[in-house]
C-alpha cells in the first residue's frame, strides 16, 4: 500500500471523527454557548485529554512503535507479542495508580493547575465533579493507544483511526437528548462527562478486537521491569512531553485565560475549527510516518527514509497551506454558520474568529512539527525534540502573558502560533545539520509554487466572500448560510488545486504515485 493510501485510511477515519466534532460543537454551542457551563466541561475534559497526549499517544506512538517494530524484525510476531505483554502489564499497574492519585487530588488540582483562575464556587465545584467522572477516560485511551501502535505497526490502521469517532456519536447522542428534552446546562454537563468515559470503553474494546483479528492476543503479566520495559520508559518519558507538547501548551493557556469568564470557550471553539486540517493532514501523516521510517532505519534504507520524509512533507503541505489561507481570509464565516445559534452571541463569535485566524497562521508550522518529530523519534531519538518543545513551552508561557491582559483570547493563541513556529524551525534545522533530512529537487521545486497558488486563492476567496456576505449574515437562516459557505469552500479549492497542478506544484504522479518500500528496494540500498 502506498503513503497516499496509508495517509488517506488514516485521514479519511479522522475527517469523518472531525466532521463529527462539528456536529457536537455545534450542539453543545446551543445548548451551553461560551458560558459557565462551558467553561466547566472544558476545563475538566482538558485534564484526562492532556494526560491522554503525555502518556498514551505521545509516549506510545513515540517509544512504542519504534521498539515494537524491531522486535518484529528480530524476532517476528511471537516476540513482539512478548513484548508487549510486559509492557501491558506494567502499564496497566502505573495507570490503576495514576488514576486512584489524581482522583482524590482532583479538588486540589482543579483550584491550582486546571483552573486557577475560576472563583465561582458553584463553578470550582462543577469542574471538579466532572473531572472525576472524566479522568478514568485516560486509562481506557492509554491502553487504547498501545493497541493502536501495535496495530499501525502491522500496517494496519483504520482500526485505530475509526476508533475515535464513537467519542464523538455517543456525545452527539447526549447532546441531541439534552436539547431535545430541554434539560438544564448543569444536569447536561454531567451527562456529557459520563459520556466520555462510555465512549473511552468502546474505544478500547474496538482496537482491542481489531488487535486480536491482526493474531495479536494480549495477556495480564506480572508487571515486572524488564530490560524492554526500562528501555521503553528511557524512550517515553522525553517523547511523552514532545507528543503532547500542543496540549501542554493549550492547558497553559486555558490556566491563563481562567481568569476571564468565557475565554476557556472561545479558545475551545476555535481549536475544534483549527483541529480539522491538522487532525485530517498532521495526525494522519504523523501516525503512518513513524512506523514507516522504523521500518526503513532498522532494515538499513536510508534512501527510502529521504523519500519517504520529502513526499509525507511535501504532501501535507500541498493541503495545509490552502487550509491556513481559507482560515485567515473567511474565519468569521465560518464561526458564524457553524456556532452563531442559540446561546452563542455576535460577540463570541467575533472573539472566536480573531483566535481562530491566528490559528491559521500556526496551522503549516503544528503540522510540519507532526512531519519532523517522528525523524527524530524513529532513530529512538526522543530528547532533542523535548528540548526543543520545553523551549516553545517557554516562548508560550512568555507571550501568553504577556499578551492576554492586552488582547485577550488572541493574545493566548499569538503564543500558541508563535510557540508552534519556534518548535517547527528548531526540528528542521536540527534534521538538516545532522544530514537527516534535506528538501530533494522535487520538494524545492514544488513548494514555492504551492505558495504562490496560495496566495491567489486568498486573493479570489477575499473578494467572493465580500460578494456573498448578503447570504452569511446572522439575520440569514442556516439553510442559506451553509450552501453559500461551502459554495466558498468549493471556489477556494477550484482556484488552489487547479492553479497548483497549472504551474506544477502538483502533479498526477506525486498523488499516484507508489511510495511504498518495494520500489525503494528494488532500486537497492545506500
Amino acid at each position: 500500500m502506498s503513503l497516499v493510501r496509508k495517509f488517506a485510511t488514516v485521514g479519511s477515519a479522522t475527517l469523518g471523527s472531525r466532521a463529527l466534532g462539528f456536529v457536537r460543537e455545534t450542539l453543545m454551542a446551543a445548548a451551553l454557548g461560551a458560558g459557565p457551563m462551558a467553561d466547566a466541561f472544558y476545563a475538566a475534559f482538558r485534564f484526562p485529554n492532556l494526560f491522554r497526549r503525555l502518556f498514551a499517544e505521545g509516549a506510545f506512538n513515540a517509544a512504542f512503535v519504534p521498539l515494537f517494530s524491531r522486535e518484529i524484525e528480530n524476532g517476528g510476531e511471537e516476540g513482539a507479542r512478548d513484548f508487549a505483554e510486559e509492557v501491558f502489564g506494567f502499564l496497566f499497574t502505573v495507570l490503576i495508580a495514576i488514576t486512584i492519585v489524581m482522583e482524590l487530588a482532583m479538588p486540589i488540582l482543579v483550584r491550582t493547575i486546571i483552573a486557577p483562575g475560576f472563583d465561582d464556587p458553584q463553578k470550582i465545584s462543577l469542574t471538579v465533579r466532572l473531572a472525576i467522572v472524566m479522568f478514568p477516560y485516560l486509562g481506557c485511551m492509554s491502553l487504547a493507544s498501545m493497541m493502536a501502535g501495535i496495530l499501525n505497526s502491522l500496517q494496519r490502521y483504520f482500526a485505530a483511526a475509526i476508533a475515535p469517532v464513537f467519542l464523538n456519536l455517543i456525545l452527539i447522542a447526549v447532546l441531541g437528548f439534552s436539547v431535545g428534552a430541554d434539560i438544564a446546562s448543569p444536569a447536561t454537563a454531567r451527562m456529557m462527562a459520563w459520556g466520555v468515559l462510555v465512549a473511552g470503553l468502546v474505544q478500547l474494546s474496538i482496537v482491542t478486537f481489531a488487535a486480536r483479528r491482526a493474531g495479536i492476543h494480549i495477556g495480564f503479566r506480572r508487571p515486572r521491569m524488564t530490560p524492554r520495559v526500562k528501555r521503553l520508559l528511557w524512550l517515553a518519558l522525553p517523547a511523552a512531553i514532545t507528543g503532547g507538547i500542543t496540549q501542554i501548551n493549550l492547558v497553559i493557556g486555558q490556566m491563563i485565560a481562567s481568569a476571564k469568564p468565557g475565554a476557556i470557550a472561545v479558545l475551545q471553539y476555535a481549536d475544534r475549527v483549527y483541529q480539522l486540517p491538522l487532525g485530517v493532514v498532521g495526525i494522519a501523516v504523523g501516525v503512518v510516518l513513524l512506523p514507516e521510517l522504523s521500518r526503513a532505519l532498522k532494515g538499513g534504507y536510508m534512501r527510502e527514509a529521504g523519500t519517504i520524509q520529502n513526499r509525507s512533507l511535501e504532501f501535507a503541505l500541498f493541503l495545509t497551506l490552502p487550509a491556513a489561507g481559507a482560515l485567515l481570509v473567511m474565519a468569521p464565516e465560518i464561526v458564524r454558520v457553524l456556532y452563531e445559534r442559540g446561546a452563542f452571541e455576535p460577540q463570541t463569535t467575533r472573539a472566536v474568529a480573531s483566535a481562530l485566524a491566528i490559528f491559521g497562521l500556526g496551522l503549516p508550522a503544528f503540522v510540519m512539527i507532526k512531519v519532523f518529530t517522528p525523524g527524530f523519534f524513529a532513530r529512538e531519538d526522543t530528547r532533542t525534540p523535548m528540548i526543543f518543545a520545553g523551549i516553545s513551552v517557554a516562548v508560550n508561557v512568555t507571550l501568553a502573558l504577556t499578551l492576554f491582559p492586552r488582547i485577550a483570547e488572541s493574545g493566548i493563541a499569538t503564543a500558541e502560533t508563535a510557540a508552534g513556529w519556534t518548535n517547527a524551525a528548531l526540528l528542521a534545522t536540527t534534521l538538516v545539520r545532522r544530514g537527516h533530512w534535506a528538501g530533494d529537487r522535487p520538494f524545492m521545486r514544488r513548494i514555492p509554487r504551492l505558495l504562490v497558488a496560495t496566495f491567489v486563492m486568498m486573493g479570489v476567496l477575499y473578494l467572493a466572500t465580500g460578494y456573498a456576505d448578503q447570504w452569511l449574515r446572522p439575520s440569514t437562516t442556516v439553510v442559506v448560510q451553509i450552501p453559500a459557505l461551502l459554495g466558498l469552500v468549493a471556489l477556494a479549492m477550484a482556484v488552489y488545486f487547479g492553479l497548483a497542478f497549472s504551474i506544477g506544484g502538483a502533479d498526477a504522479g506525486m498523488i499516484r504515485r507508489n511510495l511504498g518500500r518495494g520500489r525503494v528496494r528494488e532500486a537497492g540500498v545506500d
